[in-house]
This record gives structure tokens, C-alpha cells and sequence, in this order.
């Protein structure tokens, strides 16, 4: 099967904004996923993140396990590995990981929904390195949401004031070489909680999405971004937008037997923003799927749960 992933460039957002809205839109509706290319991501600063979480993941368990809180869920710092279990799934992923999130004073309204970060010491540049990474998947990740809302006919600035203070996470994944005998995928299926994740990194083989009821892979070029639809915009859009469940495949020897390093950022909204179906989403043949609407941090807590981060 031919990509059915389309990348496009991102220098078409300042040239023609409506027309990228649209090809960003239509590639996300077919799939729910999209390839940004020409994107403001540094690939100096992704190369040297991922070197520097090489050298992390690499350290001894004693050291990493002094960043693991397992009361947080996940959220902050290491979680050690086959940790995570996808949603309704029998096996731990195959992975390791470090996620950093928002960084909010004490006083603001938000604090109580978000944990301090925590920044490995043995690594000088770590804090430096991440929170730069952080600020720019941050700010493209706000233009990509503008793009979402002129593609759903809203206002440029439709999500702005509900995705400004976002409880978003910039999680780096090691997927280590994998024994024979171990059961599970690197990520098994699963969908994204969030609005939408933005993937860099991943360019190795393993990624595949589930489309029309076959696993593709999804082949991208290094220092492409990928986009894709999460749960919390398909909801949001009553599945014009879809959530596509995806993996991270371990089933062959080139993948096996060597580390896989990828770096997502997951756009979340403001911890009490309202999910509530999209009118212009909802006619007589597409019915609203979710009548009754949910905060934002409930549905994120539901989810931690389901996946056994909670």
C-alpha cells in the first residue's frame, strides 16, 4: 500500500493559511494523521535532545529510579519500563520514558492540576535542552491549532484562550532492543487522550496506524513532524476529526535488535476546559456521540487510570 500518510509544508502556512488549514484538515480527516515538513523545530535541538536522553536512558536503574514518582502518574520524570499498559490491552508497553509538562507559579489557578518538573543533574544541559524543546513544540503546536480552526470554519483564534495554560506533556520515549520471549508491542494499540500529539524522532520503523482495518505503516523522512488527531478533538468534533488508533510494532528482527528514540509532545487543553460537541459538528446524519460534556482533567484522569499510569 502506498503512504496513505501525506506530508505537507509548513511554509504554506504563512503564504496561504486557508489553504493549509485545509490540506492539514482533509489529511487528518482521512487518516488522522498528517507529515509537517519545513517545520520551526530545530533539528539541532532534536538531535541534541535525543543524544542527551540516549545518555539518560543509558544510565543505571539506581540513578533513573530517583526520578520516578509513582504517585504522579506518569507526568513528570522517568517511569520505568513495561510501565504503561495501552487502554483495554493485556500487555505492558515495551518502553521507558521521561515526560516534562507545564511549568506554573505557585499561586496560578492551575497549579493544583500540574506537578513540578523534575531535570536529571548528571546531565548539565538536561533542563536548558528540554525546556527549549518544550517551548517550541508549544508555540507550533499553538499555530497547528489555529490551522484546526480555520479548517472547522471557526475563528483563527477559536482555541487560544482554551489552550494557553494547557496541561500539555513533552514525553521522550526509549524503546530498548527487545528479548525473544517478551510479550507485547514497544506501544501497544491505542488512541491519544489529548487534542492533538506531535511526533518527532520517530522516523525508525514501528510506527503503523490501523486503517481500514489493516496496520499501514507509517513511513516519514527524519526531522518530519508528524500530527495526529487525539481523543479529546475527536470528541470535540464528533469524529469529524478521528482519533486513529495506532502502535509501535516490535515484530521483526531490524526493529528487535536496536534502541528506538522518539519524542512526542501532547497538546492537552486547559485543565477545566469544557469538552462539549461542536455544533456545527452535529446534523441529521451525524448525531451528536456525546450529549453529556466533561472537564478536561476528569477525562485526563479517566484515561491515566484506564492505562495503568493511575
Amino acid at each position: 500500500m502506498a503512504d496513505i500518510v501525506k506530508t505537507i509544508s509548513f511554509d504554506l502556512w504563512q503564504k496561504d493559511p486557508e489553504l493549509f488549514a485545509n490540506q492539514l484538515g482533509e489529511n487528518q480527516k482521512l487518516t488522522g494523521f498528517c507529515g509537517i515538513k519545513d517545520h520551526p523545530i530545530a533539528k539541532e535541538l532534536v538531535d541534541d535532545c535525543i543524544n542527551m536522553f540516549a545518555d539518560f536512558f543509558h544510565q543505571n536503574n539506581q540513578i533513573k529510579m530517583q526520578y520516578f514518582d509513582k504517585n504522579l502518574g506518569g507526568a513528570r520524570g522517568y517511569t520505568p519500563y513495561k510501565t504503561e499498559t495501552p487502554k483495554d490491552g493485556n500487555h505492558a508497553d515495551l518502553k521507558e520514558f521521561w515526560q516534562m509538562g507545564r511549568d506554573l507559579p505557585l499561586d496560578h489557578r492551575y497549579k493544583k492540576y500540574m506537578f513540578d518538573n523534575f531535570f536529571a543533574s548528571e546531565i548539565p544541559e538536561f533542563e536548558t535542552k528540554i525546556k527549549e524543546l518544550f517551548s517550541s513544540f508549544d508555540q507550533f503546536g499553538d499555530q497547528l491549532m489555529q490551522a484546526i480552526a480555520l479548517y472547522l470554519q471557526l475563528d483563527i483564534d477559536h482555541f487560544k484562550n482554551s489552550i494557553n495554560y494547557g496541561n500539555s506533556v513533552l514525553r521522550a520515549i526509549h524503546y530498548p532492543p527487545i528479548a525473544s520471549e517478551e510479550s507485547g508491542e514497544r506501544a501497544g494499540a491505542h488512541g491519544d487522550i489529548n487534542l492533538i500529539t506531535l511526533l518527532i524522532g520517530g522516523h525508525k520503523p514501528g510506527l503503523e496506524i490501523l486503517f481500514e482495518n489493516k496496520w499501514v505503516p507509517i513511513n516519514t523522512v527524519q526531522n518530519t513532524v508528524v500530527c495526529n488527531i487525539g481523543d479529546m478533538l475527536e470528541r470535540y468534533t464528533n469524529h469529524l476529526l478521528p482519533s486513529v488508533i495506532h502502535r509501535v510494532t516490535s515484530h521483526s528482527d531490524q526493529i528487535m535488535d536496536s534502541s528506538r528514540y522518539s519524542i512526542p509532545f501532547f497538546l492537552h487543553p486547559n485543565p477545566d476546559w469544557l469538552i462539549e460537541t461542536l455544533p456545527s459538528c452535529i446534523d441529521n446524519d451525524h448525531p451528536d456521540l456525546y450529549p453529556k460534556s466533561i472537564i478536561a482533567d476528569d477525562f485526563l484522569q479517566q484515561r491515566l487510570h484506564e492505562i495503568n499510569l493511575l
